[in-house]
């Protein structure tokens, strides 16, 4: 239930509005940060809600109402004001995609509850054990980009924020008591550095065999999916929905293992409606004919790594794994997979070749280099 003495979010809709925000939190130490999207509504998703808390009132961005949010740049990128999001990542790669922002100064109470060790850490979870109220799941796969929001969307859309600040300083005690914290701080600073934009999605050349089953298909068949798939992405984006919307990629694998020939066989593949295919069935049943008269497509190979390559792997992992447990927390605490990866690749023989590939993380350099050397050069 939520918690009735709270007041209500400030909604902002308008440049002055924002102004006088951009002025509240210019004055903050720490802020409490959070966004919603409508990924599972839109073709492209877009940023539709921007939270702000902070240690008195909290807010409600509309991007939707407000065409300029540049003002926000300088707070994101302000070395003095600390950020405190709950699962930074997609957070961070959304505002940096749709307006450019950077971040510097940021704390992740997921990433620090995992570094804690708790075995819990989804915010829901997190906010009903420490503070008592249960937030509304109903809203997790909500429409953001309806308007006008209503007030239990609100509601709901504060709470995401309205206590990571209280949240925040529980953890970073607890942080410092347990010499976690220059972990942690490395990792935040990554979150802030590493952000890559892709768009992977759309790149249907290379993720059509993301579609389970398509590497059984015969290459003919194969070459059918692919022409299905970019099909699908222009229904999408004309229609502005998500491509599982469109067409989901079960019946996709479906159409392309069958080829129906007639609109009569078209009705018997499960997945599409009728609408669908009076909508799109004659120019479904094009794509698959066309598709037949394609080249070939045969998936890409994987080339099998050497046989050091994948001891260095075994070993590190097994290593990174013991630490873990013994820490009490998930393996990529003790090292991220991506530093694992490169360590692997590069094959590191002395402090300072490992110390240019740990370069970002100078506490686990110090606090497992020497380890991590002796398990590369076990029986490289």
């Amino acid at each position: 239930m939520l918690d009735t003495a709270l007041s209500d979010p400030i909604l902002i809709t308008n440049d002055t509005a924002l102004s006088h925000l951009v002025q509240v939190l210019s004055q903050q130490n720490i802020i409490a940060v959070d966004t919603e999207s409508n990924s599972l509504f839109a073709y492209q998703e877009q940023v539709c809600l921007i939270q702000f808390s902070t240690s008195e009132r909290d807010y409600l961005v509309d991007p939707l109402a407000i065409k300029d949010l540049s003002p926000l740049a300088p707070i994101f990128s302000n070395p003095h004001i600390e950020k405190v999001f709950h699962a930074a990542e997609y957070d961070l790669i959304v505002m940096k995609r749709d307006y450019g922002f950077t971040f510097k100064n940021l704390f992740d109470t997921m990433l620090a509850a995992r570094i804690l060790g708790w075995t819990a850490v989804g915010l829901g979870t997190i906010i009903k054990n420490k503070f008592g109220v249960n937030a509304d799941k109903r809203f997790q796969r909500a429409n953001w980009g309806k308007r006008p929001l209503t007030p239990e969307m609100m509601a709901y859309a504060r709470l995401d924020t309205h206590f990571l600040i209280p949240l925040r300083n529980a953890q970073y005690e607890q942080l410092n008591e347990t010499s976690r914290l220059p972990i942690a701080q490395e990792d935040f600073r990554r979150a802030c550095n590493n952000i890559t934009i892709t768009n992977a999605k759309k790149n249907i050349d290379n993720t059509f065999w993301r579609i389970n089953g398509s590497r059984e298909l015969s290459p003919r068949k194969a070459a059918v999916l692919h022409r299905l798939c970019h099909y699908r992405d222009s229904v999408a984006r004309s229609v502005n929905r998500p491509l599982f919307k469109v067409i989901n990629n079960k019946t996709m694998f479906n159409l392309a293992e069958t080829c129906p020939k007639s609109l009569d066989e078209l009705m018997k593949i499960k997945g599409l409606s009728k609408n669908l295919i009076r909508q799109y069935g004659k120019e479904i049943l094009s794509c698959i004919q066309e598709g037949l008269k394609d080249e070939p497509v045969y998936p890409p190979r994987n080339h099998r790594p050497s046989d050091s390559y994948l001891n260095r792997f075994d070993n590190l992992r097994h290593w990174r794994k013991e630490k873990a447990k013994a820490m009490n927390v998930g393996s990529d605490v003790i090292l991220p997979r991506d530093l694992l990866v490169a360590i692997v690749e590069k094959n590191p023989q002395s402090q300072a070749d490992l110390a240019e590939i740990l370069r970002d993380v100078p506490w686990r350099l110090e606090h497992f280099g020497k380890e991590i050397l002796n398990v590369i050069r076990r029986r490289n």
